[in-house]
């Protein structure tokens, strides 16, 4: 067991709430009091501990992807310097203080999780992928391994489809892991439309994928994703404006908005 330190704020139980909100994900297992993930083979648990968490196993690749999966790359201390003179969601920051987004760590994992989640309920998306993480991943001690890009490759849609996936869904995911394009080399982009460009050009993943990629798996501090219901539903809730009018009053600090609007709605007390 190792101590990962997490700079202050932080808050393990509200920046885990994802894992938990919405039923069972196979690749982030919550299990007493802990969040499961499979990497480079090996099961790693990793649990709150004074100053940050305790990471077990422990080694350089695995600091890397716990880093990234506990959203360690979101500048929180400038958010929290920034949101003061922004209503209601100063309120939200101050609540959900410590909240540190979690992100996806595997392009192709994000990709696909969003594949899964276009146009149903989160509760229906997270029930779909853990049925495909089991179909298709290969399974530690209690946390599956995502399904690799080879093996859905070598899937047929019929197979997919098995697992819940729609027709249209299971050809989405098929072609993307088929695909020429390098999904690792997005990072490398510093043109956030490139990026877009890049993610839409292949078949089923349109604009909402693409700025989720930008902000679940990238942290690109101005992705803003205009098409997402949820989203658009916390800014008429709490502001009464269009996603679109509110997303320029939130520069440069667009994705860790609407982490925090999301979350702050979805968690409010009744």
């Amino acid at each position: 067991m190792t101590l990962l330190a997490i700079p202050d704020p932080y808050d393990f139980a509200v920046s885990t709430e994802r894992f938990r909100a919405f039923g069972v994900d196979l690749a982030n297992l919550w299990h007493e009091g802990g969040l499961h993930r499979v990497i480079a083979g090996k099961e790693v648990r990793i649990e709150p501990a004074p100053g940050g968490v305790d990471v077990t196993p422990f080694d350089e690749e695995i600091r890397s992807e716990v880093e990234t999966l506990l959203g360690l790359p979101f500048d929180l201390h400038a958010f929290y310097a920034w949101v003061p003179g922004t209503p209601v969601l100063a309120e939200i920051a101050a609540r959900l203080e410590g909240f540190r987004p979690p992100l996806a760590p595997d392009p192709f994992e994000t990709l696909v999780t969003s594949i899964t989640a276009q146009q149903v309920s989160l509760f229906s998306a997270f029930a779909i992928r853990s049925r495909m993480i089991e179909r298709f991943g290969e399974r530690a001690a209690l946390a599956y391994a995502f399904p690799t890009r080879e093996r859905l490759a070598r899937a047929t849609e019929d197979e997919l489809f098995a697992t819940g996936f729609s027709r249209h869904k299971a050809e989405y995911v098929i072609g993307l892991a088929r695909s020429d394009l390098d999904l690792h080399a997005l990072a490398a982009l510093e043109d956030d439309d490139e990026i877009r460009a890049r993610i839409t050009s292949l078949r089923g993943l349109g604009p909402w994928t693409a700025e989720w990629f930008l902000a679940r798996h990238l942290a690109r501090p101005r992705a803003w994703p205009v098409g997402d219901i949820a989203l658009q539903k916390a800014v008429r809730v709490l502001y009464g404006v269009s996603v679109e009018e509110m997303g320029p009053r939130l520069d440069p600090f667009q994705n860790l908005s609407a982490h925090y609007l999301l979350t702050g709605l979805r968690t409010a007390a009744p």
